[in-house]
C-alpha cells in the first residue's frame, strides 16, 4: 500500500457518484497530497492516519457538501500535524480551500494561560472563520464526529475530556445549526463515555422493548398510512426512536422514569405542502387522543435553527404514548441537515431565498462575536455555548410579532438583551401580555413581551441584574456596559471587593508586600495598572473567586520570603515614620489595622504579629479582647501612642444610614469635594425597611477632622445617621 491507491478505493466510488470528473480529479489530487503528508503517522487505533481524513470526507459527501469542502476535509490536519504550510495549500488547491483549512486548524503555539483559555480562543477562531464561511464549522463537526466514533482507543482521562468538550460545545453548535443526526450521535457517544452505567441502563431498557417496539411502531405506521393516504396520497410515513441522550436528559436531569417519557416512540409524516401538514394533523387527532399540552407548532413558529414541524403526542388503545411529527420534504431536509440544506455555495446559481435563510441561520454567530468583542474575553463565548445553547427553549414574541427564543428560566431582562444591547441598557420594566411584571419574571412560551425603556441620558443597568439574568449573553452585555460607562465606580467597587476578600482570608500584609502581590496579579492577568485590574473586578470582567487560588499561592510565597529573610523592619508607606510610637521598640514595621482604621486622636493599642511587625487597633475595636492582660496572647499586646507631630492622612470609615430614594452618590461627592476630602471606597446596600446603608472610607488626618466630616454629611437631606462603627456592610 505504498502508493495509497488501495486506501483511495475506500473513497473513490463515493466521490465519483457525487462529483463531476473534473471535481473528482481535484479530490483525488488532495487525497494523495494528504496521504504523502501523513505518511508514517498512525492513529491511536494503530491504523494509518489517512483513514481519518477519508472518513471525514465521506461524512461531508453524505451532507451533500461541495468539492472544496471535501478537499479541505482531506487536508484539514496537514498544516497542524505535518510540515506542510498554509501557503502550500493555497498554491496547490487555491485560496478557497486554504481558508477552510485555516479555519479548522487550531491556534497552535499561542501562549495562553490555561486549558479553558486555550479552548475559548480555539472556539473564537472557529466562529470567526465560520462567520466568513459556514463550511468551516460543518467540516469541524464531521471531524469531531469521526473522532468520537473512534474515541475508545484514547486513554481514559483524555477520552472523558474530549467527550465533555463534545457535549458542552460541539453538540450544542450542531443543534443550533439544525444538523440533528450529528447532534444526536455526538451526544450519545459523549454520554457513553461520561456516564457509561446510565448509558447501558437506557440501552438495556430499549433492548428489552425491542420486540414490542417494532411491533407497536409497525402497527401504528400501517394504520396511519392507510388513513393519511386517503387525504394526502403522496405522504411518506416513517418510525423513529428517541436518542439515548434525549432519554438520558429526561431520566437523570428531570428525574423521570423510563415509563414517564412520552416521546420515546415517534412517527414521522412527510408531505408536499404546508396545508397538507395541517390536514394530516386533523386526521391524526381524529384517530388518536392527543395528550393535553403536548402539541407544538414549529411551522408557524420555527426554532432558531430553522427547524419546522408539527409535533403532537398521542395515546392509542395500547396505552402507550407516542409522538407524531408532520412536515414537508423541504422541512425534513432542514431538520436533517440544518444549515447545510440552505447553504448558498451548494447551489449552482445565486438564490436570494437560500441566502436569506443562511444569514438567519448563522446570525447568532455574529451576535456572539459582537458581544465578545465588547468585553474582549473569549471565555464569554465558551460560557454562552455551554450554558445558553444546551437548555430547553421557550419561544416568546415581541409586540411586532417577531419570535425570540430563550433558554427555559430566562427573565424579561434576558429578553431585552436578546433584542439588542441598547434595549437592555435602557430597560426600566416590562409588560407580559399587557401586564406589568417584575424584572425577575421568567418568560413562558407564547407570551408577548414589551420592554419599557427610559429616554433619560445616562440610564443604564443595575449591578443587581447580574444576579437576576440567566443567559450568559445578557450577563456579558451588562458587564460590557459597566466596563465602558462606569470606570471610576468600577475601580471603587473592585478595590472594595478585593480588600474584603483579603480580610475574609486573613491575608495581612505590609503595604510593600501588598503592592508586590498586586504587581504579580496584574502581570498574570495581563493588566497595565492596579486601577485596570480593580475596574475589571468591578464590572465582572475578572471573577475574584476564580483567581483566589493563584493569589493565595503568591501571598504565601511573599510571606514566606519575608519570614525567611533576616528581620529588618521598616516603616509602612501609609504611615509617616513618626506617626505611631511603639513603647519599648524602635524602627519597627507598623501597620494600621483595616478592621477599625484608627486615626490620630483615637485611643490605640498595638499587637505584635508574626512576621508583620506591629498591627495598630483602636482600643474599642471588636478584635481587641476586653481584658488584654488575662487573654491567651496577653504578651503580644503592647502600648502604642500617636506622635504629636504626625501630618499624614489615614483611612477612616463611617456608616451612613439614609432614606432610599432621598440620597444619591452625587450628593455625597459634592459635599466632600466642597471640604476637599478624598473618597477612598464607597459601598451601598438596601435594607428590608426601605433604608440605604452607605459605607464610606475617606482620607482623614485626625479624629477631629473625621468628626467635622461626619457632621457635614449628617446635615444632608435624607441622611438619618452617621456612625463611625460598623465599617463593613
Amino acid at each position: 500500500m505504498e502508493t495509497g491507491k488501495e486506501y483511495y478505493q475506500l473513497l473513490k466510488e463515493t466521490v465519483e457518484a457525487a462529483f463531476s470528473a473534473e471535481e473528482a480529479a481535484v479530490i483525488e489530487k488532495a487525497f494523495f497530497f494528504s496521504y504523502d503528508a501523513h505518511d508514517g503517522q498512525l492513529r491511536k487505533s494503530g491504523e494509518p492516519y489517512i483513514i481519518h481524513p477519508i472518513a471525514v470526507a465521506k461524512i461531508l459527501i453524505g451532507f451533500g457538501m461541495d468539492c472544496p469542502s471535501v478537499v479541505a476535509a482531506l487536508l484539514h490536519d496537514v498544516v497542524e500535524d505535518t510540515p506542510v504550510t498554509s501557503e502550500e495549500i493555497r498554491r496547490m488547491f487555491g485560496a478557497d480551500v486554504q481558508l477552510l483549512v485555516d479555519g479548522v486548524t487550531k491556534l497552535g503555539k499561542v501562549p495562553l494561560q490555561n486549558k479553558e483559555e486555550q479552548q475559548a480562543e480555539n472556539l473564537r477562531k472557529l466562529l470567526l472563520a465560520m462567520s466568513e464561511d459556514i463550511r468551516v464549522i460543518i467540516i469541524k463537526l464531521a471531524d469531531r464526529l469521526h473522532n468520537m466514533r473512534t474515541l475508545k482507543f484514547v486513554r481514559e482521562q483524555k477520552r472523558r475530556d474530549i467527550a465533555k468538550e463534545t457535549i458542552e460545545i460541539y453538540a450544542p453548535i450542531a443543534h443550533r445549526l439544525g444538523i440533528r443526526p450529528v447532534k444526536e450521535e455526538l451526544e450519545d457517544l459523549a454520554i457513553s463515555y461520561l456516564d457509561p452505567i446510565a448509558y447501558k441502563e437506557i440501552e438495556d431498557a430499549l433492548a428489552d422493548q425491542e420486540p414490542l417496539r417494532k411491533e407497536f411502531l409497525d402497527n401504528i405506521k400501517d394504520k396511519i398510512a392507510i388513513r393519511i393516504k386517503t387525504v394526502v396520497s403522496e405522504a411518506v410515513v416513517q418510525g423513529r426512536i428517541k436518542s439515548v441522550h434525549g432519554i438520558y436528559r429526561k431520566m437523570y436531569m428531570q428525574g423521570k422514569s423510563f415509563e414517564e417519557i412520552y416521546d420515546i416512540y415517534a412517527v414521522r409524516i412527510i408531505v408536499d405542502t404546508v396545508s397538507d401538514c395541517y390536514n394530516c394533523l386533523g386526521v391524526i387527532h381524529d384517530m388518536y387522543k392527543p395528550i393535553q399540552g403536548r402539541f407544538k407548532d414549529y411551522i408557524s413558529t420555527p426554532k432558531p435553527n430553522m427547524y419546522q414541524s408539527l409535533h403532537t403526542t398521542l395515546i392509542g388503545k395500547e396505552g402507550i404514548p407516542f409522538e407524531v411529527q408532520i412536515r414537508t420534504e423541504e422541512m425534513h431536509k432542514t431538520a436533517e441537515y440544518g444549515i447545510a440544506a440552505h447553504w448558498k455555495y451548494k447551489l449552482g446559481y445565486k438564490d436570494k431565498e437560500a441566502d436569506k435563510k443562511l444569514e438567519k441561520g448563522i446570525g447568532w454567530v455574529k451576535h456572539l462575536l459582537e458581544a465578545q468583542s465588547e468585553t474582549g474575553d473569549a471565555t464569554d463565548l465558551l460560557n454562552t455555548i455551554k450554558h445558553d445553547f444546551v437548555s430547553d427553549e421557550v419561544y416568546v414574541f415581541t409586540p411586532k410579532g417577531d419570535v425570540i427564543s430563550l433558554p427555559i428560566g430566562a427573565t424579561v431582562i434576558d429578553f431585552a438583551y436578546a433584542i439588542h444591547s441598547a434595549v437592555g441598557n435602557k430597560m426600566t420594566g416590562a409588560k407580559v401580555d399587557k401586564r406589568i411584571v417584575p424584572l425577575t419574571y421568567a418568560v413562558k412560551t407564547g407570551e408577548i413581551i414589551e420592554v419599557l425603556t427610559s429616554s433619560q441620558p445616562g440610564k443604564g443597568p443595575s449591578r443587581d441584574w447580574l444576579k437576576i439574568v440567566t443567559t450568559n449573553e445578557a450577563r456579558t452585555k451588562i458587564r460590557s456596559w459597566f466596563k465602558k460607562e462606569r470606570r471610576d465606580e468600577n475601580i471603587v467597587e473592585g478595590k472594595a471587593e478585593y480588600e474584603r476578600e483579603l480580610r475574609r482570608n486573613n491575608m495581612n500584609m505590609t503595604q510593600e508586600q501588598e503592592n508586590t502581590l498586586l504587581g504579580i496579579i496584574i502581570d498574570k492577568q495581563k493588566f497595565t495598572t492596579f486601577d485596570d485590574f480593580f475596574a475589571a473586578l468591578g464590572y465582572g470582567g475578572v471573577i475574584l473567586s476564580k483567581i483566589m487560588p493563584m493569589i493565595k499561592d503568591e501571598y504565601n510565597k511573599i510571606v514566606k520570603a519575608s519570614q525567611d529573610a533576616p528581620v529588618k523592619y521598616k516603616q509602612a508607606k501609609t504611615v509617616s515614620s513618626e506617626g505611631v510610637v511603639v513603647e519599648g521598640i524602635s524602627n519597627c514595621l507598623i501597620k494600621l489595622s483595616r478592621c477599625c482604621n484608627p486615626i490620630p486622636g483615637d485611643d490605640i493599642i498595638g499587637f505584635i504579629t508574626r512576621g508583620h511587625g506591629v498591627s495598630v487597633h483602636k482600643k474599642d475595636c471588636s478584635n481587641v479582647p476586653d481584658d488584654i492582660y488575662n487573654c491567651p496572647e496577653s504578651h503580644r499586646w503592647i502600648k502604642v501612642y500617636w506622635n504629636s507631630t504626625v501630618k499624614a492622612e489615614f483611612s477612616a470609615s463611617m456608616l451612613l444610614t439614609c432614606l432610599a430614594g432621598k440620597m444619591t452618590m452625587n450628593d455625597i461627592f459634592t459635599a466632600l469635594n466642597a471640604i476637599h476630602v478624598t473618597v477612598q471606597t464607597i459601598n451601598t446596600r438596601g435594607t428590608k425597611d426601605g433604608r440605604l446603608l452607605i459605607n464610606l472610607t475617606i482620607a482623614a488626618n485626625s479624629v477631629e477632622h473625621l468628626k467635622s466630616v461626619m457632621t457635614r454629611l449628617a446635615k444632608l437631606s435624607g441622611v438619618l445617621s452617621v456612625d463611625r462603627s460598623g465599617a463593613d456592610i
